[in-house]
């Protein structure tokens, strides 16, 4: 139940820092407490930011760090180490576009939407390569990467531009996650319905 003092963190958004680091590593677990300690184990193996460090649906932990590469590198690989049996995912990008981090507070407030994106994934980690490779490939906006709040584990990346670009984005978004092995499900609408835009922006 929440409350003005202790909300859910499971239904509540990732806070994410606003910081603009050169590369994002995560570790996502199935373990709570493993997951805390995976994170002190990442902070204490390299100069990293802590990004964001919550626990998320059905039960799991996501560690979210920036940094310089090779710093995030160490740090990722000491919190896989941590985590051992109960890794669910981990991913390193080496140089993150901006847009990823706007996507995870769904900051971006593009002037017009039309077509829509989805890219859905089974982790935290897997959405957000699938959203970083995304905007690489097409010019689009990220709307946001939504990390697993109340879905049951899942998570999506949701996106706009014209229509050829999202289906660039989409396409590249979905290798991204399908080479993780964690693409659950992709969509793209042509010209949304105008109702549906105020529930996304």
């Amino acid at each position: 139940m929440d409350s003005m003092n202790h909300p859910d963190p499971t239904t509540q958004a990732i806070p994410v820092r606003q910081v603009t680091p050169q590369a994002v590593g995560c570790v996502e677990t199935s373990s709570l407490a493993r997951g805390l300690e995976a994170a002190d184990a990442m902070l204490k193996a390299a100069q990293v930011i802590l990004l964001a460090a919550n626990p998320v649906c059905p039960g799991k932990y996501v560690v979210l760090v920036g940094g310089h590469v090779a710093e995030v590198n160490a740090a990722v690989a000491a919190g896989e180490a941590v985590a051992a049996d109960t890794l669910v995912d981990r991913m390193v990008i080496p140089n993150v576009h901006p847009q990823v981090l706007q996507a995870f507070t769904a900051t971006t407030n593009p002037e017009k939407i039309a077509a829509l994106g989805m890219i859905e994934t089974f982790s935290a980690a897997a959405a957000i390569i699938a959203g970083d490779e995304a905007v690489k490939a097409a010019r689009v906006d990220l709307l946001e990467i939504r990390l697993a709040r109340a879905m049951g584990g899942k998570a999506f990346v949701l996106l706009t531009g014209e229509v050829s670009a999202v289906r660039a984005a989409v396409e590249a978004g979905n290798r991204a996650a399908r080479a993780q092995g964690l693409l659950l499900g992709y969509t793209v609408i042509p010209s949304p319905h105008p109702d549906l835009i105020p529930g996304l922006v």
